[in-house]
């Protein structure tokens, strides 16, 4: 599982093995002969949602088999928590509606408060602590669906059931588990459909969308996040319903946006900025749903259209990181954004070095466990003059399991 392999390397690779010369697959990507060129021998990063689902597309193949799936390197912080990863494929796998994979369990109390406790966990990125707690919660809720005492009782359930479900899908797909975390996301949505709530509907909705295979599936995610926004949208009168619809919102300009459609995409990050004025700017909402977060998903999409350098920074100004850094995993992912961005620029790498070095500090478990800046990180390596750069960076490369 420890995986030394670039995405560069690994599309040059797959590329040859479909037997395309480098301008066939441009064209077939939308992409020019040079860009590839530079990407697979190292000079330019491979971390544009848009360009991964292009040259996936193009050599039919998943993304996880161009950008490469979990990995482990010999340091402990990021390969720890993939230990925890079995027994939460086997909570997922093993327990159906109605079908628990356990004989007994908790009071449901007490796993409503073990849920209530886990949101801070999960949050803070401790993929270690919420590994060894998560599975048998899930278990449990399942068996008070499947045995419920009352209605009451196994509505309960499964409302917590798909907010367990949200705590594993993202940690699985952080982790590079994309088809466990897919499962999550379904399971979540089989709980949300019994409950007939369409907050809770819309919150399993939305992890649907963010697990979607992307290859090809870009448009149907968006398509996804407008019509699940529709349908909640009559219901959303209450801060839990607009922070559900608000983060849907972002999903489908997210979506929009890797499309090249940004018209739609602006039209949706229009929206998601009035429901954040009728929250508080709080992220403790769920998702972090706020007019701080919206902030944060400007740079994750500014990034992502290819902005970079001084675009980025003005863009990261108006986030405020105090206020965001409550929610140390959102923190983290605004951070290496704002690096990967700077990265770009081959004037800015020093400041990249610093703003993905301060993720790494706020998150170690996470970003030693993102492809995107695993990518980064290795082109920069190759790229870095200054001694000093060239050292922040063989640390991190070290930690990460990065050639160095």
């Amino acid at each position: 599982m420890y995986d030394e392999t670039t995405i560069g390397v690994r599309l040059r690779a797959l590329r040859r093995w479909r037997g395309m010369s480098m301008q066939a697959l441009a064209d077939l990507a939308g992409l020019s002969q040079g860009f590839l060129s530079k990407v697979e021998n190292g000079k330019v990063a491979l971390d544009r949602r848009s360009h991964i689902a292009a040259l996936a597309t193009a050599l039919k193949v998943s993304e996880v088999d161009l950008v490469g799936g979990p990995h482990l390197t010999p340091d402990p912080v990021q390969s720890a928590p993939h230990a925890a990863v079995p027994a939460l494929r086997a909570a997922i796998q093993t327990n159906w509606i109605g079908d628990a994979a356990v004989e007994r369990a908790r009071s449901l109390a007490e796993l409503l408060a073990e849920i209530r406790s886990l949101d801070a966990v999960f949050h803070s990125c401790d993929y270690l602590a919420l590994g060894a707690r998560l599975p048998s919660v899930i278990d449990e809720l399942h068996w008070h669906i499947a045995e419920p005492v009352d209605e009451a009782t196994e509505r309960g359930a499964l409302t917590a059931l798909v907010e367990a479900y949200m705590y594993a899908t993202f940690r699985t797909k952080d982790l590079g588990y994309a088809d466990l975390a897919h499962q999550a996301a379904s399971r979540a949505m089989e709980a949300a459909r019994l409950t007939g709530d369409p907050v809770t509907v819309g919150k399993a909705a939305y992890l649907r969308v963010q697990t979607m295979p992307r290859e090809s599936s870009w448009s149907r995610a968006q398509v996804t996040a407008e019509r699940a926004a529709g349908v909640l949208e009559p219901h959303a009168t209450e801060p839990l319903g607009l922070q559900v619809l608000g983060m849907l919102s972002l999903s489908a300009a997210m979506a929009s946006a890797v499309q090249h459609k940004t018209a739609a995409a602006e039209g949706w990050m229009g929206e998601a900025r009035t429901l954040a004025a009728r929250v508080p700017d709080d992220p403790e909402n769920w998702s972090a749903f706020s007019a701080t977060n919206v902030g944060v998903w400007d740079v994750a999409i500014g990034v992502e259209v290819g902005q970079s350098g001084g675009a980025v920074l003005r863009l990261a100004e108006a986030v405020d990181e105090e206020t965001i850094s409550v929610r140390r995993s959102r923190h983290a992912a605004f951070l290496a954004d704002v690096g990967r961005g700077l990265a770009r620029d081959p004037g800015c790498q020093r400041e990249a070095t610093g703003w993905l070095r301060r993720a790494e500090a706020v998150a170690p478990q996470r970003i030693r466990n993102s492809t995107a800046v695993h990518e980064t990180v290795g082109v920069m390596l190759a790229q870095a003059k200054a001694a000093a750069v060239g050292r922040e960076l063989r640390g991190m490369a070290a930690r990460m399991g990065v050639p160095h």
